[in-house]
């Protein structure tokens, strides 16, 4: 039997980064691109390295050109993580586990590092297939929870639970991450939205403005937790508007969801450094007649647009900057 699990892309649409500190966001996938699992009974445990781990090069250059693309770190990493997590869940729920082995290997189409989620939908498909393999059940709630811990205990990369969750559920979902109700449960208040209700979004990427996440969000950590006046209001503000746009969402209040997304990029200013190049992904995007906010933490915007000729302009003006334009397929 062979096992092969998904999982897509996510856009940030509202109130991140409050995530990370106990605040509201609504995601969505990006079903454009995703992450595969292949999974398959093998006398040992063996996991296969990619297209982009690989070890022999044509030459120099292509070894220079790989790192470049794929950076010094693969997904295997990600796949190994997720097993021995996977294990200790199983162990911690007196799950006993069957002796089979199996051979896993991953390929992914998601873009490197520009704010897509890319890592945990590597982990998030390879959790999925060994659900499937070993048949255990994990529900949502907490399968979203285990597998932002793959990424915080097991890797050390920073963030909150919203990328995870919405790799989880799909579609559209509102997340609201309230202190008291998250410490005490270990995961937040989950929503799902009708993704019919939803406007024409574009999305934009440059890979050459690729980052780690939690490299960005260092400082406001810090910031955080020493009770910043000016970062706990604005990171306040930014959970309000995924409140205001949950409601505009169920409304149909197309009007005011463009705005709010507006309205997160430009609170998100007051406290994180916005580097010129993503800054001028956000302003020339805004100057075609469409919203425009970072899905995630830099190299990518996601925004509204009215019609087919604005749409037009934003492949036009943003393929100058070496960006590229699509249509988000969120169902």
């Amino acid at each position: 039997m062979i096992i092969e699990s998904r999982a897509y892309a996510r856009a940030g649409l509202l109130g991140n980064p409050s995530d990370g500190y106990f605040g509201k966001t609504i995601s969505i996938t990006v079903k454009n691109f995703g992450a595969i699992v292949t999974l398959y009974e093998t006398p040992e445990l063996h996991i296969e390295e990619s297209e982009a781990e690989r070890s022999c090069f044509r030459n120099i250059y292509q070894l220079t050109e790989s790192i470049r693309q794929n950076g010094y770190y693969g997904g295997r990493r990600l796949i190994k993580a997720a097993i021995k997590k996977f294990s200790e869940y199983c162990d911690a729920e007196s799950v006993r586990l069957p002796n089979r082995n199996f051979t896993i290997r991953y390929s992914t189409s998601i873009p490197r590092q520009v704010g897509l989620a890319g890592s945990s939908a590597i982990i998030t498909s390879t959790m999925k297939a060994l659900m499937s393999f070993y048949e255990v059940d994990i529900p949502q709630h907490l399968l979203s929870t285990l597998i932002w811990k793959v990424e915080k205990e097991e890797l050390g990369i920073l963030g909150g639970l919203q990328d995870r969750v919405i790799q989880v559920y799909e579609g559209c979902v509102y997340m609201d991450f309230e202190q008291n109700f998250l410490e005490k449960e270990g995961y937040g208040h989950y929503e799902s939205l009708d993704p019919a209700l939803l406007p024409k979004f574009y999305l934009a990427y440059k890979t050459d403005l690729s980052k780690v996440s939690g490299k960005v969000f260092n400082n406001l950590q810090e910031r955080f937790e020493q009770k910043d006046p000016h970062t706990l209001k604005i990171l306040g503000e930014l959970a309000d508007v995924a409140r205001q746009g949950r409601d505009a969402i169920l409304d149909r209040n197309h009007s005011l969801l463009n705005e709010l997304i507006d309205h997160n990029f430009d609170l998100r200013c007051k406290i994180l450094n916005i580097s010129e190049p993503n800054l001028e992904l956000v302003r020339v995007a805004r100057s075609c007649g469409a919203s425009a906010k970072f899905s995630g933490s830099g190299g990518a915007i996601i925004g509204m647009y009215h019609d087919n000729d604005t749409l037009n302009k934003l492949v036009v003006r943003l393929r100058d900057l070496n960006a590229k334009v699509i249509k988000p397929y969120i169902i």
